[in-house]
């Protein structure tokens, strides 16, 4: 009975999976397999019949796997041995892919990437069979922890989850040694000048991810949906931009100020939509956010338009520039002169800027305006019958998460030096968004893991820009499948009992327990 169970569930996994490479097939012959390009004459089309076949493939492999090892009737969904070594197999499949992309240019000069943009059919040909080999050895692999995991049961994950239970009170401060450390770490393996990429990198992500602790607010704990968020980071960049330029201040003047005048736009936003809700209050944020870019585009006498705003001034560290002279950072403190050295400092005032993010976020999680953004998330009526005035509720959240939005707006702007409304546009709300949600709403630790995973981790496919939109709605697909909630998707209360409290029967009758 088990063996036509399997085959009747074959059957149509693979029926399954081949209507959706073939629907694959459709959307992908003209949006991937056609490209226009600039040549003598006029534009010309370069056909790429091999990235649509990879395309195919991807889709029908993994079409298949998620019908045969999670999309089960027969078994509940829950995260067991199988699914993680899928998770942990595809993870792999992706690394060797980059490692010998990597091997290969540097060695050979050939390049699987390139040989796919190239249409090189030896290459396409070689990857689709390790693609294959790596299916069977998943396949194998999968059908063995089936058996391993049987009589384990349930306990096991519950055994794994309560030993690494006490590890959750040393891992944020582990983390922060590592962030602290991360510089030196880099400069050790790679040099100066090797670093100055990773830098930049890691700069660029705690900026997201103070980004996305300043949405979490607004988003995550006050439960309203803002496509807007964008408009803060543009004003925190201009307030700072336009203060320099117009009045003479540095960094560490503007900064306050940008975060006030964003907390005001914040409010500004917030008393129009007070009694909007879901997708109404998503589509008037983004309008608002619009408005903003587009204020910043056509103000040309102010603003400048277009052009942007140019030689934004850089942070120092106590009135100390990091140039060349004799009054610099590195002359004063007896070092040779290095580039890195601005770049260091720029990591550790955005890596400072968010550790003080998440210290406010989580302190006004625990007063009674934190929890009355959380009771506004589960039930706006209930919160209103509790007596909790949800007007500065909501005000208070808009203009929390726009000061913060403020602060990071105005890092990116002296850390650019240039700032224009193209670095503004809805696509920035849109990955902010997707950070928030792929890490779990309310959730601080998972906001991190999917800045790095997002931010980070697609600048190792940079090869491959084309493609990136692809794997991010692949990861979408799969962390919905796996966690709706997102990657952290249980949150520890924000008040609750340290103890257990026993209540005699006489208070319960008297209506007191």
């Amino acid at each position: 009975m088990s063996d036509l169970v399997s085959e009747s569930r074959l059957k149509a996994s693979f029926k399954d999976s081949g209507i959706a490479a073939l629907i694959t097939l459709a959307l992908s012959f003209m949006l991937i397999g056609m490209r226009t390009e600039i040549s003598i004459g006029g534009l010309a089309v370069d056909y790429r019949w091999a990235a649509v076949a990879i395309t195919v493939v991807v889709v029908f492999a993994g079409r298949m796997l998620l019908n045969m090892y999670v999309w089960r009737p027969e078994t509940p969904r829950t995260v067991t041995f199988r699914t993680v070594l899928l998770g942990l197999s595809i993870l792999a499949a992706l690394v060797i892919f980059y490692l010998v992309d990597r091997f290969l240019g540097a060695v050979a000069g050939l390049s699987p990437a390139r040989a796919i943009e190239s249409n090189d059919w030896l290459w396409i040909l070689l990857l689709l069979a390790l693609a294959v080999v790596a299916a069977i050895v998943a396949t194998a692999l999968l059908g063995l922890a089936e058996k391993r995991a049987a009589p384990t049961g349930p306990g096991a994950a519950a055994s794994i989850k309560a030993g690494l239970a006490p590890l959750g009170k040393w891992l944020p401060l582990a983390l922060g040694l590592l962030a602290v450390a991360v510089p030196f770490i880099l400069i050790e393996w790679l040099g100066s000048r090797g670093s100055r990429q990773y830098l930049d990198l890691a700069i660029l992500v705690l900026t997201y991810i103070m980004l996305g602790w300043g949405l979490n607010i607004v988003v995550g704990l006050a439960g309203l949906l803002d496509l807007g968020y964008v408009a803060f980071y543009a004003v925190g960049a201009y307030s700072f931009a336009l203060l320099s330029q117009y009045f003479g201040l540095g960094f560490w003047m503007c900064l306050p100020l940008a975060g006030i005048l964003a907390a005001c736009w914040g409010m500004i936003l917030g008393y129009p939509v007070l009694r909007l809700r879901g997708d109404y209050l998503a589509i008037v944020t983004l309008a608002f956010g619009e408005i903003i870019r587009v204020i910043l585009l056509n103000w040309y006498d102010f603003t400048g338009g277009p052009d942007g705003i140019s030689g934004i001034p850089r942070p120092t560290l106590f009135g100390i520039e990091f140039d060349r002279g004799d009054d610099g950072f590195a002359a004063l403190f007896g070092l040779q002169y290095s580039s890195i050295h601005r770049i260091i400092f720029l990591y550790y005032v955005i890596l400072a800027m968010a550790l003080v993010t998440n210290f406010v976020t989580m302190r006004l999680r625990r007063l009674p305006v934190g929890r009355a953004w959380e009771a506004l998330r589960e039930d706006e009526i209930a919160c209103r019958s509790l007596g909790i005035n949800t007007t500065n509720t909501k005000l208070s959240a808009f203009a929390t998460g726009a000061m913060f939005g403020g602060f990071a707006g105005s890092f990116f702007a002296t850390r650019q030096g240039f700032i224009s409304p193209e670095s503004f546009t809805f696509i920035e709300s849109a990955v902010i968004l997707a950070i928030v949600v792929l890490g779990g709403l309310g959730s601080q630790i998972g906001v991190v893991i999917a800045a790095v995973v997002m931010i980070g981790g697609f600048e190792f496919f940079r090869d491959l820009q084309e493609y990136r939109m692809l794997v991010f709605g692949l990861l979408m697909v799969i962390i919905m499948v796996w966690k709706p909630r997102g990657l952290i998707s249980t949150r520890k209360p924000t008040i609750g009992l340290k103890r257990r409290t026993g209540i005699s029967a006489d208070m319960v009758q008297e209506g007191q327990g």
